[in-house]
């Protein structure tokens, strides 16, 4: 049986985008979006709940990520969610959930946005051969945090 794993998410920046490389040279950018859900309770009022979503861009895409994208600016990722381990200070397990984006389209006006309200950076991950910059890193590169 088939399976599926994908995210799609609008919504706002909280910071900007943090740029960083691999030892091996790849960019990867994070990205904090803020998602709002609104609703009604049973008494009439009305409630509001922001969910903060990290995301994980690599490659040619997180570099136009970091050039263009600014704290509060509107943006639409699809990608993945990812969970992966890592360590704190005390050597303690921990996890964290991401979305690993495939496509990160800027919605709206921004820095250095010139003329269009849009503009949007896609690709599919490499395998083998063609363009790799959007392709994952190699399994000795991890995320630099």
């Amino acid at each position: 049986m088939a399976s599926v794993n994908k995210a799609i998410i609008l919504g706002n920046l909280g910071k900007d985008p943090e740029l960083r490389h691999t030892p091996g040279g790849k960019a990867v950018a994070t990205l904090r979006v803020a998602t709002n859900e609104s609703w009604v309770d049973q008494s009439g009022e009305k409630q509001e709940r922001t969910e903060w979503h990290a995301i994980v861009v690599w490659g040619r895409q997180a570099e136009n990520c970091a050039q263009y994208l600014s704290k509060g600016r509107s943006v639409f990722v699809e990608g993945r969610l990812q969970t992966r381990k890592w360590q704190d200070k005390d050597g303690n397990d921990r996890y964290t959930t991401e979305i690993v984006a495939d496509r990160v389209q800027f919605i709206g006006g921004g820095r250095d946005a010139g003329t269009g309200d849009q503009q949007a950076y896609s690709g599919a991950r490499s395998s083998g051969g063609g363009n790799d910059d959007f392709a994952q890193p190699a399994a000795d590169e991890d995320i630099p945090f």
